[in-house]
């Protein structure tokens, strides 16, 4: 409409510019040029003045009523899993604009709207209906059947705009993972956020993300067994009556992640939930200490520095009193006990004695060589650092050998014990296809393959005999380590609290996947019974396996002794 009426007055200023010059020329001679001159400056000068007033109301326009009409939402890759199932995709929306200068009664206006959108601010609507803005928006991403109704009203000065709106087919199944965007389809969580600071911004911004030219995002996810980690993981929290769990499925040759879930999670169709404080990502955003898990880590120190063998013993028949700090065992033998019963026995006293034939800074200088003190390196933009004392005491030493004292993340943990498990290579995780060749070419050497070796029998061993027993698999060749860890509540071990764990490979003679389980706060199932991770998170880590493998491309070994095997200790 402004372009319309400036050309009627650009075509009338023209008309009545010659009328004047042909009248002047005639009447005055030479004379008029001057006049002419003149003349034209002036209609020069009123034109650069309508002109830059346009460019005020414009401005103004924005600023009052938001959006300028002419902007849309930018197009979004599609994010598919590894099979090429849809994760995440654009989806057209209609939205909800008014032209306040052109609505009639903004009583009558604002009446029939709430007719069908109810929820609207009514003090601010009807302050924006009555301004004098040019475009304002009312409600983005409506419904159909909303807008059809809105379109039935025949209101004046109302209209419709075509946007994207991204839409997630699994619902929460990989909230986590795939993350989520804001009303303007710009990625603020998950893969959605790594996609958009790839670059997918930038074209935004320029205008060349179209659709058409945008490759799908394929992930390392199996969506199969994402589905059935978080179905696993519903049921545990439901059967122990815990406030949090979470899961890992990673391959321990390549890193990549096949599944992770976190619950409570949220559902990024509708995430208004999404930022509540209990529904953060536990398995990467969140730090814990991981209780009995880091035994492993500890006897894989001594085994690796030659301070110890599996044929070592070590003294757990009394605790080891620091200060006012008593070390003691939760079932405590009562005696001597070699390098494998201190692990099947999930040992405190025999570990920490382990854990002393060595400094403390070899200690943390071994931990951190595993990549359990540093931010883990992945994808996922919501990754937390882990903390750890300043300096490294005796009594630090001591309690961080079985896993108190040291807080990080669970996924890091799975990281840190696919090292353990496949030859002794830390492989940062990875949300993205890798081969095994690409993850070779940036894994490190942490341990030598011996030392692997002799974990894996050690992992076999607890599920044969230890805490572990309930995450047999037959067939599948399971090896693992629980972890019960008191909770800290205001700096203190709160009895009672706990946050378990599982740390298990599969099949552990030749490790292909690893699986982390996790409960927090988890109850008895029943009165009477336990609520250790021998209990639980053993039980959800078999469930995941027994359903997944198969469709991880494992096949179950009936044929040979899947008993765990001595290996040499030389």
């Amino acid at each position: 409409m402004i372009g319309r009426w400036r050309r009627r007055k650009e075509t009338s200023a023209e008309t009545s510019e010659r009328i004047v010059v042909e009248g002047i020329a005639k009447s005055t001679g030479g004379r008029a040029r001057t006049r002419i001159i003149m003349t034209m400056a002036v209609f020069f000068a009123v034109y650069g003045v309508i002109a830059g007033r346009l460019a005020y109301l414009g401005f103004q326009e924005l600023e009052q009523g938001g959006p300028a009409p002419s902007r849309v939402t930018a197009s979004r890759p599609d994010i598919v899993d590894r099979n090429g199932e849809v994760l995440a995709t654009d989806i057209n929306t209609a939205s909800l604009f008014a032209e306040p200068r052109r609505i009639v009664d903004a009583d009558e206006a604002l009446e029939k709207l709430l007719t069908v959108l109810p929820d609207l601010n009514i003090e601010q609507t009807y302050n924006r209906l009555e301004s004098d803005a040019g475009f304002i928006w009312l409600r983005r991403q409506l419904s159909p059947r909303q807008q059809q109704a809105i379109m039935q009203l025949g209101i004046p000065g109302i209209g419709f705009r075509t946007e994207k709106r991204r839409f997630y087919p699994g619902g929460p199944t990989a909230a986590h993972i795939v993350g989520l965007v804001n009303v303007d389809n710009k990625g603020i969580a998950g893969m959605e956020k790594y996609v958009d600071d790839q670059g997918l911004a930038d074209l935004q911004a320029s205008g060349l993300a179209v659709a058409r030219d945008l490759e799908p995002v394929r992930l390392s996810m199996d969506l199969r067994v994402q589905h059935i980690v978080r179905d696993e993981l519903e049921r545990a929290m439901e059967r122990y009556h815990a406030i949090a769990a979470g899961a890992v499925v990673l391959n321990a040759r390549t890193g990549e992640i096949l599944a992770m879930a976190s619950l409570p999670d949220f559902d990024p169709n509708n995430p208004f939930n999404a930022h509540e404080k209990d529904r953060l990502n536990r398995m990467s955003a969140g730090v814990y200490e991981m209780g009995s898990t880091f035994k492993g880590f500890t006897l894989a120190m001594a085994l690796e520095k030659g301070t110890a063998n599996l044929n070592s013993r070590f003294d757990a028949t009394r605790p080891i009193q620091i200060a006012r700090h008593t070390i003691r065992d939760f079932h405590g033998k009562g005696r001597v006990l070699t390098v494998p019963e201190v692990f099947i026995y999930s040992s405190n006293i025999g570990t920490a004695r382990m854990a002393e034939t060595v400094s403390a800074e070899e200690h943390r200088a071994f931990f951190r060589q595993i990549g359990l003190l540093d931010r883990m390196t992945t994808e996922l933009p919501e990754v937390a650092r882990p903390t750890e004392p300043s300096e490294w005491k005796r009594i630090h030493q001591i309690t961080i050998s079985f896993g108190h004292g040291v807080a990080t993340t669970p996924l890091q943990t799975a990281m840190a014990g696919a090292a353990m498990l496949n030859g002794g290579k830390l492989i940062q995780p990875t949300f993205l296809p890798r081969n095994e060749a690409q993850a070779q070419a940036s894994a490190l050497q942490v341990i030598k393959p011996q030392t692997s070796e002799m974990m894996r029998y050690l992992f076999r061993l607890n599920v044969e005999k230890g805490s572990g027993r309930r995450a047999e698999v037959p067939g599948y060749f399971v090896g693992g380590k629980t972890g019960t860890a008191e909770k800290v509540v205001n700096g203190r071990y709160v009895s009672g609290k706990r946050f378990n764990a599982f740390l298990a490979g599969f099949p552990v003679n030749d490790p292909e996947y690893i699986v982390l389980a996790v409960l927090d706060e988890p109850q008895p199932e029943k009165p009477g019974m336990g609520a250790t991770a021998g209990i639980n998170t053993t039980q959800m880590v078999n469930s995941i396996i027994r359903r997944s493998a198969a469709l991880l491309g494992v096949k179950p070994d009936f044929g040979h002794e899947s008993d765990a095997l001595l290996v040499s200790t030389r």
